[in-house]
């Protein structure tokens, strides 16, 4: 029942997204937000809101041990040059290129070439930083990619603004900004579905405008 509650749900969504997609955009108005986001997650919201890309986190993915240290010290790694690597540390067989920032690593996951990965990493990294308002900065995790739910504890605890997480999973602190979600299915209940998807399921828990026009 619970699946066909969602389904029906996510098609009427779908049937008005235009409708839904113009009220958001007209609510945020210029209001400018940088989304940093473990996954594809954050490329569907510039999408959603027909924003240009003005954070560097689209097209790919990190482990969850590298994003929790890479939210923990930002403003280092993002600073820091971004290299390749042929191999990457945590058990991975995909072919795509593997970038680093000091010790963190990067999986481009939707670049063919490092030449591509790097021209566009360093363009939208330029258009973040043109965003001196930290508090504009978003933060979002889950529970994929060794992503724990120690991980998304310590996460929260982070003394950054804008916290928001996914997981199939409470948190030992319940908090507003966790989002339990149960459409796993295909996952089996280990964790939430992938980036696109877990987007389209946002909508059901959570007023993405509203966390957006904090």
């Amino acid at each position: 029942m619970r699946k066909l509650i969602v389904f029906i749900r996510r098609k009427v969504r779908y049937s008005l997204k235009n409708i839904l997609n113009k009220k958001d955009i007209s609510r945020l108005k210029d209001k400018e937000f940088v989304i940093i986001s473990n996954n594809c997650w954050g490329g569907e919201v510039y999408q959603w809101f027909e924003r240009p890309y003005n954070s560097p986190f689209v097209g790919l993915f990190l482990f969850g041990p590298c994003y929790l240290k890479l939210v923990a010290n930002f403003d280092h790694y993002m600073n820091q040059p971004l290299q390749f690597i042929k191999k990457s540390k945590y058990p991975n067989n995909r072919k795509y290129p593997i970038g680093k920032l000091d010790d963190i690593e990067i999986q481009f996951s939707h670049y063919k070439t490092e030449e591509e990965a790097r021209s566009k990493w360093n363009r939208r990294t330029e258009r973040m930083k043109k965003v001196q308002d930290k508090s504009r900065y978003f933060f979002k995790i889950c529970d994929r990619e060794l992503c724990t739910i120690d991980h998304i504890e310590k996460f929260h605890q982070l003394p950054v603004k804008n916290k928001l997480s996914f997981s199939v999973k409470p948190l030992p602190t319940p908090r507003s900004n966790h989002i339990i979600m149960k459409e796993s299915f295909k996952n089996e209940g280990k964790c939430v579905p992938n980036g696109v998807k877990t987007f389209k399921l946002t909508f059901i828990y959570f007023n993405i405008t509203k966390w957006l026009l904090n």
